[in-house]
């Protein structure tokens, strides 16, 4: 590509990164003013200077009331009560999983914590911890919500709910926790024929979408040998990529705009193609621009 094309594109990013400002999650540098002193109280990733509240880290802006915090943009995942994460098992124990979340510890799934198959709700017995194997094993990807976090810091995960458990056939993909917008659902089923798993902590799993529903199995069912079919991996290689492309570009993740930049990749017809920094920063920018527009019409 013309090399003028990619400084054009360059600045029409700059342009639009700070014509949205305040509207939308924008990332602030060290040493950057983040409010008046006299307006907010200081929170973590920011300190006080000449009447002002500078970032300390890279990252985005939080407001809490009047608390203001800058989270750290490349940092590791510091779990809440309630978030839906994705992991992947690294270590079975008594009574319990060890689960890899992203976090400075690995997380626990208590044998307490899951629905057995078939959704049974009972106490566990000595039996059932001898067959922990049968449910889950070292490599397996799992959804979870965070149910509780121990004093050390490591996070306390549950699956008691049919929509979380043992993920089949997909693609994982890691980007920043702080890229995760939180909404009050990260379960999508999106309109092109894949369902995304947004977890808080920066894993996003990718898969048909007949294979997040909910059942009676009591979230154990993994079939690795049924065939995806072309159509359906070539949807989740685009999504894949179209997903790769905003978190390059640093863009919120949810729904909305994953939507987005899945409709505006379609113009590439080769899926390669998406991976090429241009039409990277193509599809991110078209998308920040709609998501923009979106903003002020609403």
């Amino acid at each position: 590509m013309d090399p003028n094309i990619l400084i054009n594109l360059a600045r029409d990013k700059t342009s639009l990164t700070v014509a949205s400002t305040d509207r939308t999650c924008r990332l602030y540098t060290p040493g950057e003013v983040v409010s008046p002193l006299s307006d907010f109280m200081r929170g973590h990733g920011t300190y006080p200077e000449d009447d002002q509240l500078k970032a300390s880290v890279a990252g985005i802006k939080e407001e809490i009331g009047r608390l203001i915090c800058v989270k750290p943009l490349k940092a590791r995942y510091n779990g809440e009560v309630g978030d839906v994460v994705v992991g992947r098992i690294t270590e079975v124990t008594q009574k319990r999983w060890k689960v890899d979340t992203n976090s400075r510890l690995d997380s626990n799934l208590l044998l307490s914590s899951v629905n057995l198959p078939g959704g049974e709700l009972r106490r566990r017995s000595a039996e059932d911890e001898q067959m922990m194997r049968k449910y889950l094993v070292e490599g397996d990807l799992i959804s979870a919500e965070v149910q509780s976090i121990f004093q050390d810091g490591s996070l306390s995960l549950h699956t008691r709910s049919f929509t979380y458990g043992k993920l089949s056939q997909g693609i994982l993909i890691k980007v920043y926790p702080a890229l995760i917008k939180r909404c009050k659902t990260h379960f999508h089923h999106l309109p092109f024929g894949a369902s995304v798993i947004l977890g808080m902590n920066g894993f996003i799993w990718i898969c048909p979408s007949t294979s997040i529903e909910n059942d009676s199995s009591g979230g154990f069912t993994q079939d690795l040998e049924e065939k995806i079919p072309k159509p359906d991996r070539e949807v989740i290689a685009r999504l894949r990529n179209c997903i790769l492309a905003l978190a390059a570009s640093k863009i919120p993740l949810y729904d909305t705009t994953i939507t987005y930049a899945y409709e505006e990749s379609m113009k590439y017809e080769d899926l390669s193609d998406l991976l090429n920094p241009e039409a990277m920063l193509d599809i991110a920018i078209l998308t920040q621009q709609r998501r923009l527009q979106m903003m002020d019409d609403s």
